[in-house]
């Protein structure tokens, strides 16, 4: 597959505040969170001939899908199904916002046409299809909705694409490092917008007094980035368990509202998008375990909603 690996490299590297201005200058959206902006970016600059129609990836041959997987910086591996299944799903919804936890609150059309896309069986009522979407957002965890860490921080180190106009120059070999300096740097609108959109995310199917302890941690979502920005500067660009807890221990001597376990989860989430959109070096197993504590909350919830659904319709 021939792509342009300049633009791809600076698509794959470029933070929030780029990103939006390059879709601004070329007439795209600029609206999301920065893996949904740098998918559709990919999709409309270096995927330009590609149909990603739900009819144009049904057609896409299984060797195509899995360049163009590869393109998107996913997961490429896999039966063909699943990996139509994944590569709608990178361009549909922001993995985010598209939750085993946030089924519950879809109606049955609404999972039905889920059902459609993802080619799942279509029969059943809402409970039922709802696991069986369930099902594939678990087996296609960490495979869709955000670029490998390795492509984010340093671009295509390899030349596992091709160029449609290849360079002899290697001299001008570039390493991305990112100064100590840039991690305190005064943040861009787009970075505080997304952090605070990232905050209120499910909100509104939480208890009173989490809503109030989040809405007050809203409030302050610049302290919040001056915060990871002070974090990393002091320890070289890290972001792992240590960093974590050192920034529960700073809020906590600010007198921030985080006795809750989930607004606790929620602010060490938003924190590592912050540090992943200043280039921060994460620590291996920092995304798998924050993933992995709202999934045991999550389920706990869901099935409190099933139990109250399936009486409700006793």
């Amino acid at each position: 597959m021939r792509v342009d690996s300049n633009l791809l490299n600076s698509l794959y590297m470029g933070r929030l505040q780029n990103l939006r201005q390059r879709a601004e200058d070329s007439g795209i959206s600029k609206s999301g969170s920065v893996e949904v902006l740098r998918a559709r970016l990919i999709s409309n600059l270096v995927l330009s001939e590609v149909d990603f129609s739900w009819e144009g990836i049904q057609s896409m041959p299984h060797k195509e899908m899995g360049e163009v997987l590869k393109v998107f910086g996913i997961k490429s591996s896999g039966s063909h199904k699943e990996r139509r299944q994944r590569l709608w799903l990178h361009l549909s919804y922001d993995s985010r916002r598209m939750t085993i936890e946030n089924l519950a609150e879809m109606n049955r059309d609404d999972l039905h046409a889920m059902c459609k896309k993802l080619e799942l069986d279509l029969t059943g009522n809402r409970t039922v299809l709802m696991g069986r979407v369930a099902g594939v957002l678990t087996s296609q965890i960490n495979g869709w909705g955000r670029i490998k860490r390795s492509l984010r921080r340093n671009g295509l180190q390899t030349s596992m694409l091709q160029e449609p106009e290849p360079e002899i120059k290697t001299e001008e070999k570039v390493i991305s490092k990112i100064p100590i300096e840039e991690f305190h740097s005064v943040p861009a609108e787009a970075l505080l917008e997304d952090a605070g959109d990232s905050l209120l995310i499910g909100l509104d199917n939480q208890p009173a007094n989490v809503q109030g302890d989040i809405l007050t941690i809203h409030a302050r979502v610049s302290d919040l980035e001056r915060m990871v920005g002070t974090i990393l500067r002091g320890h070289g660009g890290s972001w792992g368990d240590s960093e974590r807890d050192l920034l529960l221990r700073l809020a906590d001597r600010r007198g921030w509202p985080i006795d809750e376990q989930f607004v606790r989860h929620r602010i060490l989430m938003v924190a590592t998008n912050i540090a992943e959109v200043k280039g921060a070096a994460l620590v291996s197993g920092v995304e798998n375990k924050t993933l992995a504590e709202d999934t045991g909350s999550t389920i706990d919830r869901i099935r409190s909603k099933l139990s109250s659904l399936e009486s409700n319709s006793e």
